[in-house]
């Protein structure tokens, strides 16, 4: 029987640090019935009553397939452009276009360094240094 009471206990208390992360994190339009600190204030008191009632009457719920999860901007507040970089195809083909050019730069750079390297391993066994034609990009 004590486990019983242990057990619950513990799921009190977890159901009462969510209502509080809830009831904290929500938006003040989606605080109903109450202000937010009245309902801080039931939850801390009355764990297991006013974390229910949270859950319940004190948040606004969002109904329907694909709703956003608790903390998220409704869709018609949302920014017309993409919120992460990655999700932007302006920015990842303007980072296409600067890399492509400095992998170029940078391959056409390490290309003469080689070059003038192998060159002076030649000269230094004796071997007449060696002019390739270099390919254009």
């Amino acid at each position: 029987m004590a486990r019983l009471y242990i057990l619950l206990f513990v799921v009190q208390v977890i159901l009462a640090v969510c209502a509080l992360i809830s009831c904290l994190s929500a938006e003040e339009d989606d605080v109903r019935h109450l202000p937010r600190i009245v309902w801080v204030l039931i939850i801390l008191f009355f764990p297991l009553v006013g974390s229910i009632a949270w859950f319940a009457a004190g948040r606004e719920r969002r109904t329907g397939a694909g709703t956003p999860w608790p903390g998220t901007r409704p869709a018609q507040h949302r920014p017309a452009r993409p919120l992460a970089p990655d999700d932007d195809p302006e920015f990842l083909r303007s980072i296409e276009e600067r890399s492509s050019k400095e992998d170029q730069e940078l391959f056409r750079r390490w290309e003469e360094d080689l070059r003038r390297r192998e060159n002076d391993l030649r000269r230094r066994e004796g071997e007449p240094p060696r002019e390739e034609p270099r390919p254009e990009v």
